[in-house]
């Protein structure tokens, strides 16, 4: 199978740098639209699906590839092999920030700078460690998701965008989860928010921008820092942005320090 097709891939753009754009849980690539065509003139801009998100081939979804990060690390990996990229800037938001960790480590000769937006690299609260949920929170969270995915989506998606002044994004974010097919959906989430992957971070050797918002109950302050502390190569920008996904809600903030970072 095709993996342009596959995957959904779109290039565009007029510059020779690769740089790739991975959307995080219950998206698709619309998620990039104000921040993806900004770099367009000094980059080969590569947009993509995640297999079971947007229009990725459902029919290439795999329950026992997709169960852990490292099936969704592979398919960028064979993305960048499939489109010839070397030393490529990979964006990846949330979960995908992780996903973009993992390839750098499987295949680092495609990866020159990471761009992370609100990472994590576990979700559970474990001693010192305060990734923001406790194991009941988490376990209800995807039981909520098991026994009602359109009741999850729309009680989870103004938490998750925050900006309560600006109803439109928790409503767009709201109407991309209840397009997932809910049995990708609930298997996404767990291999996102049962993931650890603090032990992945030393082996990241590519260099990383860690991009974390003031506010965000997904991935707190305290997270971001740990992640900056944890990477070989990295430094954190804390940006003037609100909630789980400032590429929506403050577009202009993650362009400005992205281009400060590059």
């Amino acid at each position: 199978m095709s993996i342009i097709k596959r995957n959904n891939v779109k290039i565009s753009g007029d510059g020779q740098t690769p740089m790739i754009f991975a959307h995080g849980f219950g998206c698709d690539q619309n998620m990039w639209r104000f921040i993806a065509p900004e770099f367009e003139r000094d980059h080969r801009v590569i947009l993509f699906d995640h297999v079971g998100a947007g229009r990725s081939d459902l029919g290439a979804y795999d329950q026992e590839r997709y169960a852990t990060l490292e099936g969704y690390a592979d398919d960028v990996v064979e993305i960048c092999e499939a489109l010839n990229v070397e030393n490529g800037i990979f964006v990846g938001h949330s979960v995908s920030a992780m996903i973009g960790a993992l390839a750098s480590i499987k295949s680092p000769k495609h990866f020159e700078k990471l761009v992370l937006v609100c990472p994590s690299p576990c979700y559970l609260n474990d001693g010192d460690y305060q990734g923001g949920f406790s194991h009941q929170q988490l376990e209800e969270l995807l039981e909520f998701l098991d026994e009602n995915h359109m009741g999850w989506s729309a009680q989870m998606a103004p938490l998750i965008m925050g900006n309560a002044d600006r109803p439109e994004l928790s409503e767009e974010l709201e109407n991309s989860f209840c397009r997932t097919d809910p049995d990708i959906a609930r298997a996404f989430a767990r291999a996102t928010f049962l993931s650890d992957n603090r032990a992945d971070l030393a082996s990241v050797r590519t260099s990383s921008l860690v991009l974390q918002c003031k506010e965000d109950v997904i991935a707190g302050q305290q997270v971001g820092k740990y992640v900056e502390e944890h990477l070989p190569d990295a430094r954190l920008a804390l940006i003037d942005a609100y909630g789980h996904c400032p590429n929506l809600s403050a577009p202009d903030e993650v362009i400005k320090a992205m281009r400060e970072f590059l």
